[in-house]
């Protein structure tokens, strides 16, 4: 019996080959089947072509049509073979793909991708380790590079990733050996995330040494202070990190370079706490992996992802759109969601100029336009992900991507991208790594979430700010919150239209989620409403006046006084501490003994002992004063 064919569904089969060539495949005259003593089936057809499936996978099958690959022959004596009358198939042992031994991965995959996986392993990495469950019965894994799926216990011919075939294999022994780690140290656990391997250890260096001289002379001079030839050496840092595939901080520096190319633009997207926290980060992430108790290098560097992988057949379902606006310049970022690999790539667009409300809807981007894209599901063979989880859509003559309208049926989205309970979803918030060592991944805390009704709606017109109450079926609530702005002047006028029911009975949200002062808050980037996708952004200015006005929200004192300080710290980054006002000490006390009324006392000990430091140590003491100040706030921040 070849339970391997038996055990292949409908959707196992579309993800080794298409949707398309199963239906096909389903259409065609049924063979005539026989099966060898080794367990090759064969298929004769009608037309007279024939094809052999001999065990350890599709990719080993023949066929004398002609075809390259997999074709619907082949796919044919599958579903035919699956057809046959057979005894009942024993109940299957439980599986984990942990007990697929090295010598089987070595058959499968080569000896030369297993030494390339073991490199990896000794650099160590982090991996998100699904099992199998009565919902989805196919165990996955996760990966920086890729997500692995196995569609048949205990066969690696039936394995799945989204990479694009033969540029990753290496990842099937990745996701294996995580397996292994995960049924040794979390057994039994439905989803979880593991650290694999790694060698570094107190006192191992970071790599990071000159990404740091070059934040202490960011902190030193200032934005205001640095002229342009800090440029040679910013290319000659990131040079370094590219080779060493620190791709974390190089994200980093390419961030703190375009805060001081902004600042010298005098464009409005230079802001000091950002330069100040891209110093700070950098300084984080080395001391993450350099103390005794180092966290595993992979996941706070980034040094085991690629930094571009090529996607195979690729169905992604877009979560909506979000405009930014720069100055003279509109940024546009689609949010899409790719099911196969459980996560929200992101698709982005700039231009300048400044179109505003519909007339960026209609701009082309890879043959569509931005509303379709951004309301639709895409289908494309030419995605290119980037280790940050963008996305780019190649747009030459044998690249292909349709699009077509989506009817927002965003519940059959993978367990990780949907939200049913905001309980559930505040205990994920609260679990996640400090934000400045996660790993810099774009869209990571986008999700859709189900509404079960709205109870309450109101708009703060000082902040120009739209806050709505939505409930979940548990009776948890969470804040939908949105702010006006000029790049997507229709924003709260049609997100206040949907809330109120006009458009329909509305069924998600899809958004940035996080916490704010203890509850969940989500910043909506489309709506799914009765059958269609709604994005605020891209909808038109209404004077309807549907907007209620109610008491602006302040913010309460403790949030307050974090903010402030925040602030203040992060006029270092913009002086220099060479070049800081006079009466800047006098502005830390005071500072520092709010902090202390409102009882954060380990945060007021860190910002008064940085401005001790300033009157009687070295310039490299007061730079760590400053790093463990800036950070305590920064934490602090995002916590409230």
């Amino acid at each position: 019996m070849r339970t391997d064919l038996l055990g292949l569904t409908a959707d196992s089969l579309a993800a080794l080959t298409n949707r398309g060539l199963v239906k096909r495949a389903g259409k065609e005259a049924a063979p005539e089947l026989r099966t060898d003593a080794d367990g090759t089936v064969h298929g004769s057809f009608p037309d007279g072509v024939a094809a052999a499936l001999p065990p350890g996978g599709l990719d080993v099958a023949r066929c004398t049509c002609g075809a390259t690959g997999v074709c619907r022959h082949v796919v044919g004596v599958v579903l035919a073979y699956q057809r046959l009358p057979a005894e009942p198939a024993p109940e299957p042992l439980p599986w984990s793909p942990g007990q697929v031994t090295d010598d089987e991965l070595t058959a499968r995959i080569g000896a030369r991708l297993v030494a390339a996986a073991r490199r990896t392993e000794r650099a160590g990495f982090t991996a998100r380790v699904r099992r199998a469950t009565s919902a989805d019965p196919v165990p996955q894994v996760e990966l920086a590079a890729a997500t692995v799926r196995f569609l048949v216990p205990g066969d690696l011919g039936f394995v799945h990733t989204d990479a694009v075939a033969g540029t990753r294999d290496d990842v099937v022994a990745l996701a294996v050996w995580a397996f292994r780690a995960a049924d040794e140290l979390h057994p039994g656990v439905p989803e979880v995330r593991v650290d694999v391997g790694g060698e570094a250890g107190a006192g191992a260096g970071s790599g990071l040494e000159p990404a740091l001289a070059l934040a202490g002379t960011v902190l030193r001079e200032g934005a205001a202070h640095l002229g342009q030839g800090l440029e040679a050496t910013i290319a000659d840092v990131r040079r370094r990190l590219d080779a060493a595939g620190s791709r974390w901080p190089l994200l980093a520096v390419g961030d703190l370079a375009e805060q001081l190319a902004a600042y010298h633009d005098r464009s409005a997207h230079y802001r000091p706490e950002l330069l100040a926290s891209h110093v700070a980060e950098l300084h984080a992430r080395h001391r993450a992996v350099t103390r005794p108790d180092a966290t595993l290098r992979s996941s706070v560097l980034g040094t085991a992802e690629a930094a571009e992988t090529p996607l195979r057949r690729a169905r992604l379902e877009s979560l909506g759109c979000r405009i930014r606006g720069l100055g003279d310049q509109r940024i546009a970022e689609v949010y899409l969601a790719h099911g196969d690999s459980a996560m929200v790539l992101v698709l982005r667009r700039q231009w300048d100029g400044d179109d505003d409300g519909v007339a960026p809807a209609r701009r082309r981007i890879a043959g569509s336009t931005l509303a379709a894209l951004a309301t639709g599901n895409l289908v494309t063979e030419s995605a290119v992900r980037s280790a940050s989880r963008t996305v780019r859509l190649a747009t030459g003559r044998i690249s292909r991507t349709t699009v077509s309208p989506s009817r927002g049926d965003w519940d059959e989205l993978p367990p990780s991208l949907l939200v049913t309970d905001f309980a559930a979803l505040s205990r994920e918030l609260d679990a996640l790594t400090l934000r400045p060592i996660r790993p810099r991944v774009e869209a990571e805390l986008v999700r859709a979430v189900a509404v079960a009704r709205v109870e309450a709606v109101a708009y703060a017109p000082g902040d120009q700010r739209l806050d709505a109450v939505i409930v979940d079926r548990a009776g948890n609530t969470a804040t939908v919150r949105a702010v006006h702005t000029g790049a997507a002047p229709g924003r709260l006028d049609s997100l206040a239209a949907v809330l109120a029911g006009e458009e329909g009975e509305l069924r998600f949200v899809s958004g940035v989620v996080g916490r704010t002062a203890g509850g969940v808050v989500i910043e909506p980037v489309g709506l799914a409403v009765g059958g269609r996708v709604v994005v605020p952004d891209l909808q038109p200015a209404d004077a309807g006046g549907r907007l209620m006005a109610a008491a602006d929200a302040r913010h309460e004192p403790l949030t307050a006084a974090l903010i402030d300080t925040r602030g203040l710290l992060a006029e270092v980054a913009h002086h220099g501490l060479s070049h800081l006002p006079p009466t800047y000490d006098d502005r830390l006390a005071a500072a520092a003994q709010r902090l202390t009324v409102l009882g954060l006392h380990r945060i007021a000990q860190a910002v008064t002992a940085f401005a001790a430091t300033r009157t009687r140590d070295s310039d490299e003491a007061v730079e760590r004063a400053w790093i463990d100040a800036y950070l305590r706030l920064e934490v602090a921040v995002d916590l409230t």
